[in-house]
């Protein structure tokens, strides 16, 4: 592994790889939040039933938990900067391309293209800052969860006004984002001659490996849950507000004020884990915010609507520190790559039926206090898993010790 500048790596080198991060993970999340906010336009311009509406909406997790789990072995066979560039050209290729069909299925495929980009530079960035960050694992963190939160907020925000300004033209508004691909492709393109040499099949950690290890289902089980919470904030919250007497207007504006609390936490936490090894305290000051967040919304929803807000928002900073576990409970990129893949691919597919789940429990109960009693489960179960996920270790401890023991015996015998 090379710091910046400290394995003889030219200068321009580490700030081509600085803005290759940064820039790739704007783009990670464009391909999802800017369907929401015109889906009822898509729906309805491409004849899209209810059934494939929730399809398209079904289809980020389901492309993350496939293509992420793919992504450590395209990593041993191609190397992390050619799959990352491959990665950000399915996602421009996609972006850009599937505005320009008229029929649904061929919108879904290139969605799903485009989502596969997405998918693998969800497991390549922290194997990337790993690699060529070793020492500088919270700044470049900070770095691209602040440019995923960025990226995120603005496809949810721009998308609208955009197809506004332009007749009402979707089409324009989902293209652009493909822009922002191609850019983010430029230094990953200038810095292919300067990857590091592929680790020997033998030296690299596989996914089957990191779940026979029981902090790696801690950490598939806490991204899971970190992941739940959030997309049921991310569906529900307006509507549960909507239902307790608040304007649409309104519930829309908290619902954006929520999301945009990650911008803040993304910049501050991962610098600050980076600074200590035991981490249990960020588990439980999050989970505090948690439980008086969803405890308020139950009580007295709309009295205190943006202090439960602002504790839910800062509560879900679970999610970069989620993100900087991947880097600080390793010691190497590959063990990196396969931790977060393993935890991404599975938690993603246990968090695409948090907002089922919390929808049928209110459709059951006619009320949302079912729904908030499984947040709070759910954080509950987030506090756990966190608890041990926190404490100082690392990940290839466990399989190298249980490798080591029978090299050790047989050197013995001979």
């Amino acid at each position: 592994m090379r710091g910046p500048s400290r394995g003889g790596r030219p200068r321009r080198v580490t700030w081509l790889l600085v803005a290759g991060v940064g820039l790739a993970a704007v783009n990670l999340r464009t391909a999802i939040t800017s369907v929401g906010p015109v889906l009822d336009e898509i729906t309805g311009d491409l004849g899209m039933s209810g059934a494939m509406a929730g399809l398209l909406t079904t289809l980020p997790v389901l492309c993350f938990a496939a293509f992420g789990a793919l992504t450590p072995a395209l990593i041993r066979r191609f190397g992390e900067h050619h799959v990352l560039l491959a990665a950000l050209l399915a996602l421009t290729a996609g972006l850009g391309s599937r505005v320009l069909v008229q029929d649904q299925w061929l919108f879904l495929a290139l969605s799903a293209l485009a989502l596969s980009g997405g998918a693998m530079g969800n497991v390549l960035l922290p194997t990337l800052v790993k690699q060529h960050f070793p020492h500088r694992v919270g700044a470049m963190t900070t770095l691209y969860t602040t440019g995923l939160a960025l990226g995120t907020t603005m496809a949810a925000a721009g998308t609208v006004p955009i197809t506004q300004a332009t007749g009402g033209n979707w089409h324009v508004a989902l293209g652009c984002y493909a822009v922002f691909g191609l850019i983010a492709a430029v230094p990953w393109i200038a810095v292919l001659r300067h990857e590091p040499p592929r680790a020997a099949a033998g030296q690299s950690l596989g996914i089957g490996r990191v779940l026979r290890t029981a902090m790696g289902w801690q950490s598939v089980v806490f991204f899971g849950t970190q992941s739940t919470i959030a997309y049921i904030m991310f569906g529900w919250f307006a509507q549960l507000l909507r239902d307790s007497g608040m304007d649409a207007t309104t519930a829309g504006v908290a619902l954006s004020y929520l999301t945009a609390l990650s911008i803040p936490t993304s910049l501050v936490l991962p610098g600050l884990m980076a600074r200590v090894r035991d981490h249990r305290g960020f588990i439980v000051f999050f989970f505090v915010c948690y439980v008086a967040g969803f405890g308020g919304l139950w009580v007295a929803p709309l009295q205190g609507v943006w202090l439960w807000a602002t504790l839910i928002g800062i509560g879900m900073g679970t999610f970069p520190l989620a993100l900087t576990f991947f880097a600080v409970r390793t010691r190497t990129a590959s063990a990196t790559a396969a931790m977060s893949a393993v935890s991404q691919s599975l938690g993603y597919l246990m968090a695409g039926t948090g907002p089922f789940l919390f929808g049928l429990l209110h459709e059951l109960t006619g009320d949302w206090r079912a729904p908030l009693a499984m947040l709070l489960a759910t954080a509950l179960l987030n506090l756990g898993v966190g608890m041990l996920l926190g404490r100082p270790r690392h990940l290839e401890d466990a399989p190298a010790m249980r490798e080591a023991a029978p090299a050790a015996g047989s050197t013995g015998a001979g």
